[in-house]
């Protein structure tokens, strides 16, 4: 298995990947701007593979699939009252995982860590 720390990434797909957490919390304001995130996630996905920033395109991907699930639970069940907790508590993980990406992008760390070769986690 290859230590994706190994690999650099160029500097442009590290800025695009600064961009892409941008827009999607800018999406929070203007929602079209999830939706061009996750266009460019995987318009440009080949381009950071084998890099770190692999990582961080899987961890955005999910964010933006995830969120969108759990906002249309949400949706559905709002008029029954539990559908405000569930958007609620929807908000605060995409808000969590958009923090906690751009803090390990910014130093420079994976989104995942490497599996330690001989360890089995269970």
């Amino acid at each position: 298995m290859t230590d994706l720390t190994d690999n650099a990434p160029k500097e442009a797909d590290k800025t695009l990947t600064h961009v892409i957490y941008g827009l999607y919390a800018a999406s929070l304001l203007v929602g079209i701007t999830g939706l061009v995130a996750i266009v460019l996630n995987y318009v440009k996905r080949d381009d950071v593979a084998g890099t770190l920033l692999e990582s961080h395109f899987r961890w955005q991907i999910r964010t933006f699939w995830y969120s969108l699930l759990w906002a249309f639970v949400g949706l559905l069940t709002f008029l029954i009252l539990i559908g405000w907790v569930i958007l609620i508590a929807d908000l605060v993980w995409f808000i969590y995982r958009i923090v906690l990406g751009w803090l390990r992008l910014n130093d420079g760390k994976p989104m995942y860590d490497a599996p330690v070769q001989g360890v089995v986690r269970t």
